[in-house]
C-alpha cells in the first residue's frame, strides 16, 4: 500500500470519526416535544392515530412529537393558548 492510499484511508477515517461525533452531539441538544407540529409534519408518534414521520393528520396532535431544540419545547409560541409537552398529550386528537 503506497504511503498516498494510507493517507487517505486515515484521513477517510477521522472525517468520518468526526462527522459521528457531531450528529451524537447535535442529537443530544434536541428533545421530543408533543403538541407542536402541523399536521403530517411530525417526526414521530405515539399513540393512536399516529405511525410514525409524517402521519399527524391535525394541526398540534398532542400525541404527535417533533425533535426541537432542547430547553424550547415549553416556550414554544403557538396558536390558541396552546403549550408543547415533554409527554404526550390528550388535546388536537384526530377523529377515532
Amino acid at each position: 500500500m503506497s504511503n498516498t492510499t494510507k493517507t487517505l484511508a486515515i484521513a477517510g477515517a477521522v472525517t468520518a470519526a468526526l462527522a459521528s461525533y457531531t450528529t451524537t452531539a447535535t442529537a443530544a441538544e434536541q428533545e421530543k416535544c408533543y403538541g407542536v407540529s402541523l399536521a403530517g409534519e411530525n417526526d414521530c408518534a405515539a399513540g393512536a392515530g399516529t405511525t410514525c414521520a409524517g402521519t399527524s393528520t391535525v394541526d398540534y396532535q398532542g400525541n404527535a412529537w417533533t425533535l426541537v431544540d432542547a430547553g424550547t419545547c415549553e416556550t414554544m409560541d403557538l396558536p390558541d393558548d396552546r403549550m408543547g409537552s415533554l409527554e404526550p398529550l390528550d388535546r388536537d386528537l384526530p377523529e377515532s
